[in-house]
């Protein structure tokens, strides 16, 4: 089968610099402002920890790179989840993780209807 370059979908390369968020830079932004929009109860502690949990109150997002146990377990990332139906389960990050790719992470969580 031959077909025309034109009706072949363009390859796009993304230039290296369009990647930087591959490389984590520590800072938690892109999933706090993801919770905040979406009306999450926000708290954030003296010791520089955040915590959200869902409207609903079975989802809950800890940001932890102040909590000693956390950081002990090599995470800085914490998702808890609790179904309707089924058992609670928990999804970690650690501190090399891009909170862009925690973000779509929970993104992807939270756009999937109940089943």
């Amino acid at each position: 089968m031959n077909t025309s370059p034109t009706l072949l979908p363009a390859v796009i390369r993304p230039a290296v610099e369009d990647r930087r968020w591959l490389s984590s830079d520590h800072c938690a932004s892109p999933v706090l402002d993801l919770l905040n929009a979406l009306d999450w109860a926000i708290v954030d502690t003296p010791e520089a920890n955040v915590h959200a949990t869902s409207p609903d109150g079975r989802v809950y997002v800890g940001w932890l790179p102040e909590d000693t146990a956390a950081w002990k377990r090599g995470i800085v990332w914490q998702v808890r989840v609790q179904p309707t139906e089924g058992d609670p389960w928990v999804q970690e990050f650690d501190l090399y993780t891009p909170s862009e790719a925690v973000s779509g992470f929970l993104t992807a969580l939270i756009a999937t209807p109940t089943r």
